[in-house]
């Protein structure tokens, strides 16, 4: 089964930007879906995550928030028992 990647993030975020691409970049190596939800479309979200996005969620655990590092998430994925295929 993949993993599923909750990408936390809103529209005209750099940062949140850059996350889905590194994220792109990871799944050529991990198997893993991406899925965007973008925290201005709900008013609990917001609260919640403010302007800590972006925030990176792994199978139902936040594991990244704010300026996400290559190195942690691929720490993270290895940790998590994310399938790696490369």
């Amino acid at each position: 089964m993949k993993s599923i990647v909750k990408l936390y993030m809103r529209q005209r975020c750099h940062l949140c930007e850059e996350a889905y691409i590194l994220l792109e970049e990871l799944q050529a190596d991990w198997k893993f879906d991406i899925k965007q939800v973008d925290i201005d479309e709900d008013d609990h979200l917001t609260e919640l995550y403010g302007i800590t996005i972006p925030v990176i969620e792994l199978n139902g655990e936040e594991v990244q928030a704010g300026i996400i590092h290559k190195k942690d998430l691929i720490e993270a994925f290895t940790e998590k028992n994310v399938e790696y295929i490369s």
